[in-house]
């Protein structure tokens, strides 16, 4: 017998009608509640006990999961999932992205499942506010879009990370780069040196951050600022993690990450490592008067001492910084003053840039002359 999503529907209300809705149901009473329901149903006899054992699943996961979605989430091999709408789900897979069969019972309970991500992480999202990126519990990156931005219907796409880092080494097995490109690396990180990683979408820039990571000296205090959390430090044991906040539905309460680095200044860190740069903080990070002074503030302690990681593509930094400047500030400046300012702040740019669907590395590390 093959159950179609009309009676999995009629079946999962029949569960939900069963359930004590005056208190909390624990997962394992849930589990049994729905074994007893499956088990004792005269027109599932003819199923197996596999096929009943993955229907219990499925209708947990409807529950208390992520729905159709969680076996894509538990799948080692998926690596990001995109649901386009309650019917069209596709996955990557060893860099080859694929359409998967399954789909939502309805627009209703995709929205329903979002909603419970972005409660999660204590963010809002809907027609008003309709853009918003959240994580789940276990770090996956979550971005969603609603209507009337995403024209077929709510959009989410989660992006999957490994449950360890992966650290130069495996970096260096994969081909992503050679051992003295590593090891150049590991003194520049050691050294202190400013270092500013871009990348197109996907090309494994917060992968190769978190292994650069490595190299930081467990014995300094470092503050990760993000927009969601993704960064995986684990080598560093005085960690302090920010993360920005939305404005909620009056229109405050926004905190940026141009804030969070103000913020960040007067929390002795020894490194500061941003995790995007794509906003107003970019000419902060860049600008010679602001450097000075936080250098000023904490020459002692902290010296060159900023890592940088960022989602602008290879597209001209330069002109995007430009532009940005020319909206964002009261002033504008030069390309000849803006390459200035950024020769000496950023000491290193390293590109990385999928080269084919399975196989990402790093395609240049340019060192900036100061003068």
């Amino acid at each position: 017998m093959n159950m179609n999503e009309e009676q999995f529907k009629a079946l999962r209300a029949d569960i939900r009608n069963g359930l004590d809705v005056t208190s909390s149901v624990k997962d394992t009473d849930l589990v049994r509640h729905i074994e007893k329901r499956i088990l004792n149903d005269a027109e599932l006899m003819s199923l197996t006990s596999r096929e009943k054992h993955a229907l219990v699943r499925k209708m947990f996961n409807s529950f208390r999961g992520l729905d159709v979605l969680q076996p894509l989430i538990d799948d080692p091999t998926v690596t990001e999932i995109m649901i386009n709408s309650h019917r069209e789900i596709f996955v990557e897979r060893a860099g080859e992205v694929i359409q998967v069969p399954e789909q939502f019972e309805s627009r209703e309970r995709l929205e329903d499942l979002i909603q419970s991500i972005v409660a999660g992480v204590n963010r809002i999202v809907n027609e008003a506010s309709p853009i918003v990126d959240a994580r789940l519990r276990d770090g996956s990156r979550v971005n969603i879009v609603l209507p009337p931005v995403a024209l077929k219907g709510p959009t989410m796409t989660i992006r999957k990370f490994p449950e360890r880092p992966m650290t130069m080494d495996d970096l260096i097995r994969m081909g992503a780069l050679d051992a003295e490109a590593a090891a150049m690396l590991k003194d520049l990180v050691r050294s202190k040196y400013n270092i500013f990683i871009s990348g197109g979408t996907g090309s494994g820039k917060t992968t190769f951050l978190n292994a650069l990571s490595q190299f930081i000296p467990s014995s300094e205090r470092i503050i990760t600022i993000e927009d969601s959390a993704e960064l995986q430090i684990v080598t560093v044991p005085n960690l302090v993690s920010m993360e920005t906040r939305n404005a909620n539905t009056e229109g405050k309460g926004e905190i940026t990450i141009r804030d969070l680095i103000r913020s960040s200044l007067r929390m002795r860190p020894n490194r500061i490592v941003v995790g995007e740069v794509r906003g107003s903080e970019a000419l902060d990070m860049l600008h010679d008067k602001y450097i000075k002074r936080l250098l000023r503030r904490r020459q002692k302690h902290m010296g060159k001492t900023i890592v940088r990681y960022s989602i602008l593509r290879n597209n001209g930094l330069g002109k995007f910084i430009l532009e940005k400047r020319t909206t964002t500030m009261k002033y504008q400046m030069s390309l000849k003053d803006y390459e200035y300012q950024q020769q000496k702040i950023v000491n290193e740019i390293s590109s990385k840039e999928s080269v084919k669907p399975t196989q990402v590395r790093v395609t240049g590390i340019l060192r900036l002359p100061y003068s």
